[in-house]
């Protein structure tokens, strides 16, 4: 017998639980504006999240996915990935898309049930949000490979939650970019819950990481819970894909400090007390503790902030409130270029009830 091959999956972590950061930190973190940018981005996030979540629970919009905890995930990926490369998002990616010029008043507008929120889509920079799980993967590499066809030097960064893994799409994908030398990146939101099913339950894999291993290219784990790490490692994966058409999977390692949406109920298969000990890592009151720890935060700071972060929020609502609904015959009116005699005898009725 002899060893053909052996592997190894790394973790990052830069910023710890207290605050701390470490001494091979990226430069990034020597300039104390950016860290502070990332800092009220997050904060803004969970502000947004709290407000969209007291809609839904009022009835003024439908179910909504929350990133309650999640935040340096989102975060890190919307300050880290370079505008003209192209986001392939999933449901959760509120702070990454906004982050990419995406208004917040159209993404409470399509979890409001009207697909007209929906227009951000842009194929040369964001594709539209896949709440069906996985699928938005393959669309990933299909988009890479057209950067490779047209010899562009741009680089794809698909997300999905750790469920999301367990889907023969992600391995097709992740295959196929192995194969090919895709310019993709592959990011995995490990919150821990594939909506009631564990981790645990899905794979029986140490790490999500090492899947990438059978694809034939290199998988990370990172913290999911300190942006720095997040941000540090996602730029280097986007380089690397750019650069020299090599795709990588990035687990963040993370907690779901919500219900899988609105309409879940987690008390029902949630382990007691997990979350309250999970919540000692989440990520915001760690780089709190650092710019406290550094002087370039203080509690009239945070008051000002949160002060802030609340009246752009409301703001936002306002305007999604303000919005009217659609016209229930605008249905018919992107179906098809010409719309069929059929259909068109629908819209006439329906019009002519002046529904």
């Amino acid at each position: 017998m002899k060893i053909v091959a052996e592997f190894e999956i790394p973790y990052y972590q830069y910023l710890d639980e207290q605050g701390h950061l470490a001494n091979d930190a990226p430069d990034f973190t020597k300039d104390p504006e950016h860290l502070l940018r990332l800092y009220r981005q997050m904060v803004l996030s969970r502000t947004f999240d709290t407000k969209a979540i007291a809609l839904q629970r009022t009835g003024k919009m439908g179910t909504y996915p929350s990133t309650r905890g999640q935040e340096a995930v989102f975060v890190g990926m919307g300050d880290a990935i370079p505008l003209d490369d192209i986001f392939v998002p999933y449901y959760r990616d509120v702070a990454t898309l906004t982050a990419r010029g995406v208004s917040a008043v159209d993404i409470l507008l399509y979890w409001g049930g009207d697909e007209r929120g929906n227009c951000f889509a842009n194929p040369k920079i964001n594709f539209p949000y896949a709440v069906p799980i996985g699928t938005q993967i393959l669309h990933a590499v299909g988009a890479a490979t057209a950067l490779k066809i047209r010899k562009q030097k741009r680089a794809v960064v698909c997300v999905c939650g750790d469920g999301g893994t367990s889907e023969g799409d992600f391995y097709e994908a992740m295959n196929v970019a192995g194969v090919w030398k895709l310019p993709v990146v592959f990011v995995v939101c490990n919150n821990q819950w594939a909506i009631s099913v564990p981790r645990s339950a899905q794979t029986a894999a140490k790490t999500i990481a090492q899947k990438a291993i059978a694809a034939g290219f290199s998988g990370e784990q990172v913290d999911g819970n300190d942006i720095v790490a997040v941000c540090a490692r996602v730029a280097a994966a986007t380089q690397k894909a750019r650069d020299d058409h090599e795709p990588t999977l990035l687990e963040m390692v993370c907690y779901r400090q919500h219900d899988h949406t609105t309409a879940d109920d987690a008390s029902r298969y949630e382990p007691k007390n997990l979350r309250d000990d999970e919540w000692k890592k989440e990520p915001i009151i760690r780089l709190r503790r650092y710019l406290e720890n550094i002087h370039a935060w203080s509690q009239d700071k945070e008051d000002a902030l949160l002060t802030e972060c609340s009246t752009e929020v409301e703001n936002i609502v306002q305007e999604y409130l303000a919005i009217q609904p659609a016209e229930p015959v605008s249905m018919f009116d992107y179906l098809y270029a010409k719309l069929p005699d059929i259909y068109l005898e629908q819209r006439e009725m329906l019009e002519s009830q002046g529904v």
